[in-house]
């Protein structure tokens, strides 16, 4: 979904009408690069939720998270089809290169959408169902048709899409909503900017050729240094909650630190002198920062490490 975007190669259109071709390219609609993350986040938000579900059901579930987000992306590159075919990122995509027809596209991400949806909910549970719809039509609705061609601050509110889906893996086992599985959204919530206005910055000819309202074009490159480098020390502070609500142990804390603070210093390089080199380095960085304080995660939970329960006491 948004939080998660990445740089795609354009996949070549004379590679002839075989099967293998039509598959490629319907699964290039799903963003896979963007989906690995996304269900990766899911897995985590699985892993760590309190409660107990079958193995089989617990993979229908990622299966479902999975499809939902890569849904969502199909639907999204229809909308986004007239934009696409004007940014020098986004023209190799299936539909702008004509591999795809848009009428095609739709009819798959919709039906992805209203499946994924249907089998989470019969399979696993209704409120994980719920919010996995409830992210499709955010990332949908409010981000792709509205903010996204509306607003600088797309990006910031849109990013909630991708930031749902430990939520909804931890829903999906405990079937609830709590504390931790919010904690673990904030942190990909706050992490969505700095990322993305990365590649804003150094893509920002795109936007402006495409009419996009990013915050480069609207508020010029120096503010948008400066709102990187906000949201990274509003991060570093957020990335130690796992850690103080009682979720996480000491191996996740000194991933954190470490990761953290390479964070800021790129994110100090990006403010301070904002060299195109700068800015894909963080971007760059910015996707194993988030694999790594989530792998932490799942290391400390497997390893049974000791935590400082009575912190989480604080909270309830």
């Amino acid at each position: 979904m948004t939080s998660f975007t990445s740089i795609e190669t354009p996949v070549s259109a004379g590679a002839g009408n075989s099967v293998w071709t039509h598959f490629r390219d319907f699964s290039a609609l799903l963003k896979p690069r963007v989906m690995s993350l996304v269900v990766f986040t899911g897995f985590v938000g699985m892993f760590m939720a309190p409660g107990e579900l079958h193995y089989v059901l617990q993979i229908v579930a990622i299966i479902c998270i999975a499809v939902g987000a890569g849904a969502s992306g199909a639907i999204n590159m229809w909308f986004d089809r007239d934009i696409d075919q004007i940014m020098s990122r986004t023209k190799g995509r299936p539909i702008p290169s004509g591999r795809v027809t848009p009428d095609s596209a739709l009819t798959f991400g919709v039906l992805l959408s209203g499946g994924s949806v249907m089998v989470m909910g019969l399979a696993v549970n209704w409120l994980a169902a719920s919010l996995l719809a409830f992210t499709i039509a955010f990332y949908i609705f409010i981000y792709t048709i509205w903010l996204k061609r509306s607003t600088p601050q797309n990006i910031v509110i849109g990013g909630a899409a991708g930031a749902l889906p430990p939520v909804i893996g931890w829903a999906a086992i405990s079937g609830n909503v709590a504390l931790e599985s919010l904690t673990l959204f904030a942190v990909i919530f706050i992490w969505t900017p700095p990322h993305f206005w990365a590649l804003a910055l150094y893509r920002s000819d795109d936007y402006e050729a495409a009419g996009v309202p990013m915050l480069p074009n609207t508020h010029g490159p120096k503010e948008t240094r400066k709102q990187i480098l906000v949201y990274s020390i509003i991060l570093f502070a957020i990335s130690l909650m796992p850690y103080i609500i009682g979720m996480a142990a000491l191996l996740y804390v000194i991933i954190t630190l470490v990761m953290g603070a390479l964070f800021l210093v790129l994110a100090w390089r990006v403010f301070k002198y904002g060299l195109v080199k700068h800015c894909k380095q963080l971007f760059g960085f910015s996707i194993l920062y988030l694999f790594f304080l989530f792998l932490a995660l799942l290391v400390d939970k497997s390893l049974g490490l000791p935590f400082r329960p009575e912190l989480a006491k604080v909270f309830y």
